[in-house]
């Protein structure tokens, strides 16, 4: 019998889990899905039971079959849920559907383990590992870490951490916590991204009276998806020679007037480089891809990573009330007041809030995690920070390498772990072709055909 352990069970590790189920389908091959949460599926991103919390891609982008787009549709349709195959569904919705699929997928070769996975470490003799957690060790033949994206950095100041008070929320994923704050109340949100667009929504609907300040190192929100799509695609051809960070954000900036000239929509000019994303970020060497992370990373995300239309309406709707302000200049002076917190803003403004949330985006540097399976793996040279601290060091495969730049037997990444080698790795689109193509590679290496006695 062949044993792979899965490492996480939000929707990485989930799609992962189901590919590979339906690649060695008639094998001895058995799959362990870890999952430090109540239940699989869920993640960071689709744990949410907000309705009003939307994905961010269209429906009929979102299947998990990289050769069926129609499968989420045909599902939602099947079971009775309203969709429109150019809307954006609830990420609860996605959820339910990723369940699903996992529950189709198990032909009994899937154990689903609820632990928070300790170490992973060689077996003694023979290839292979042990994966530890609080039910015991698993033998594993292959090892595929799904971790996802991890817990925010903490919020600092000028002083040093944000105390442990009442009014620090590190979570903006503590719906409790929002929900229970008064009508009136007004709350920092740290961070102008996704994340904090959904907190936003959370809270403002939550209380007619509340009001939030957004305050981010750039003051820039995503950008919002049209109704519909663009109607002519825009592919842009990949310059040749060598290729800069300067020269990458030319080119999009060219690609856009040049669209704009003919009538074209700049999404079309971002969702048309989608296809060549991968190929150009593997031609930046590492100084300009560090340049790029650090002068334009922010500029491409809000272009890239857009908020559904609805959902864009709402957040224009709570700015023109005056319940919404967006403010850049990021983080500095922040005063506990006891109950609240005194927030220093830009032009010598300040802002008494009853909560300060964390709604920045996830920490991706190993060299600054806690998490003590990661520790526990870099301790023992099986994992390694990759050149820009965006994730595991590993080939764009997902093949692990180690602190040498070796590769790491039997021992893969998939979504946002990737980052460093991919950059475009977070979403479903990308990492459902991961997760198809590891398994393939995972059961043609393992699976050994079971023969009917």
């Amino acid at each position: 019998m062949t044993t792979i352990s899965i490492i996480g069970g939000g929707a990485s590790g989930t799609l992962t889990a189901v590919h590979l189920l339906h690649a060695s389908r008639g094998s001895d091959l058995r799959v362990v899905l870890h999952e430090r949460g109540p239940a699989v599926a869920r993640g960071v991103a689709y744990a949410t039971t907000d309705e009003r919390h939307l994905l961010n891609v269209r429906s009929r982008d979102m299947s998990a079959f990289p050769d069926d787009p129609g499968h989420l549709v045909e599902w939602a349709l099947a079971t009775g849920r309203p969709v429109d195959p150019l809307g954006f569904l609830p990420r609860a919705t996605y959820a339910a559907y990723l369940d699903h699929l996992l529950a189709g997928a198990d032909d009994g070769r899937l154990t689903v383990r609820t632990e928070d996975v300790t170490d992973v470490l060689p077996a003694p003799v023979g290839p292979g590992y042990y994966v530890r957690g609080p039910q015991g060790t698993t033998r594993a033949d292959g090892v595929v870490l799904a971790y996802g994206n991890l817990s925010p950095r903490a919020l600092t100041g000028t002083d040093g951490p944000l105390p442990e008070a009442t009014w620090h929320l590190p979570s903006a994923w503590d719906t409790t916590a929002l929900d229970a704050l008064a009508d009136d109340a007004t709350v920092v949100l740290v961070g102008s991204g996704l994340t904090a667009v959904d907190a936003a929504t959370t809270l403002l609907d939550g209380g007619a009276r509340r009001r939030v300040v957004m305050l981010s190192r750039n003051g820039l929100l995503p950008r919002a998806h049209l109704p519909l799509p663009c109607s002519t695609s825009w592919v842009t051809q990949a310059p040749t020679g060598p290729l800069t960070a300067d020269g990458l954000a030319a080119l999009v900036t060219a690609q856009v007037e040049r669209a704009h000239e003919r009538g074209v929509c700049w999404r079309s000019v971002v969702d048309g480089l989608r296809g060549t994303t991968q190929r150009l970020w593997l031609r930046l060497d590492t100084a300009e891809r560090a340049r790029f992370v650090r002068e334009q990373a922010r500029g491409w995300e809000v272009l890239r990573h857009r908020m559904a239309p609805e959902v864009a309406a709402r957040i224009r709707a709570y700015a023109d009330q005056g319940r919404l302000e967006v403010v850049g200049g990021g983080l500095t002076a922040v005063a506990d007041l006891g109950a609240r917190a005194r927030v220093a803003l830009p032009g010598g403004r300040s802002v008494d809030a009853d909560a300060v949330v964390n709604c920045t985006g996830p920490l991706t540097d190993l060299d600054a995690t806690t998490v003590p399976l990661l520790a526990a793996m870099r301790r023992r040279r099986l994992l390694a920070r990759d050149a820009l601290g965006l994730g595991v060091a590993c080939l764009p495969d997902g093949t692990v390498l180690d602190d040498q730049g070796l590769v790491v037997p039997d021992l893969h990444v998939v979504g946002p772990p990737r980052k460093g080698a991919l950059w475009e790795t977070t979403a479903v689109p990308e990492i459902r072709s991961q997760a198809a193509d590891l398994a393939e590679r995972l059961a043609g290496r393992h699976a050994r055909q079971t023969v009917p006695a």
